[in-house]
């Protein structure tokens, strides 16, 4: 039986349920988006990025995430529903906290992206108005061009024609992951077998079945990631090295 995602733990107990639950490979892609942001900013400050990126994480990587596992159990975990909630809590308190302590720094108009990114969490992960914010559209904004702006916004205290353009790519990047990551967790957490075949137009056939569907979306997924983080590390470089 395969796991729930490609980059399961095999094993069970408590850290295959902690990995699974943190998405590594879409945390990463993810918090790649706030580097490119602030990597975009005149002047790069380590100390913001370095708070913006902690918010991001304790944001996605763990509120987020956690809420989503209260949705049905997608990752099958065997985390306890209140401890899913204390992490909610603890990140959620761990993001705003630190983007309250950036008002000081940034300027009172940091608060409209911390108020957004809670309701992003909120709105996304628990599927609110009927699951009308959890679209395609909502996952590619929360997650891809929101990131990108509060960075560069962290950075600088304003938006740019640079940073809006760089948050439009991230929104049809995390667009297309959308588009790769669906039909994968469909064939991978909901389909119980797959037959068929391709008859292609020389007269021979391809046999179908679940690997065979899922293979080339889970490695376009795997190379998107790897590829996001690289270049995201990349700019950083450039702009301190």
């Amino acid at each position: 039986m395969l796991g729930p995602a490609y980059y399961a733990a095999r094993t069970t107990g408590w850290r295959r349920d902690v990995w699974a639950l943190l998405h590594p490979p879409y945390t990463a892609w993810h918090l790649s988006y706030v580097l490119i942001g602030a990597s975009l900013a005149p002047t790069l400050n380590v100390v913001r990025l370095a708070a913006t990126l902690l918010a991001f994480f304790f944001a996605v990587g763990i509120a987020a995430h956690a809420l989503d596992e209260l949705r049905g159990r997608p990752l099958q975990t065997d985390i306890p529903a209140g401890v899913l909630w204390v992490a909610t809590g603890i990140g959620l308190a761990g993001a705003v906290a630190l983007g309250i302590a950036g008002l000081a720094v940034v300027g009172w108009w940091l608060l409209p992206f911390i108020a957004m990114g809670v309701f992003f969490v909120f709105a996304y992960n628990l599927e609110l108005l009927r699951g009308r914010l959890h679209g395609d559209f909502w996952f590619a904004l929360s997650w891809g061009a929101f990131p990108v702006l509060t960075a560069y916004f962290a950075q600088t205290g304003r938006l740019s024609f640079a940073a809006l353009g760089a948050a439009v790519a991230g929104y049809a990047l995390s667009y297309a992951q959308r588009m790769l990551s669906t039909p994968a967790r469909l064939l991978r957490r909901r389909t119980k077998s797959v037959t068929g075949e391709l008859i292609l137009a020389d007269g021979s056939q391809v046999a179908l079945d679940r690997a065979t569907l899922l293979r080339p979306l889970e490695r376009a997924l795997a190379a998107s990631s790897w590829g996001i983080v690289l270049l995201s590390l990349g700019l950083v470089a450039s702009r301190l090295l």
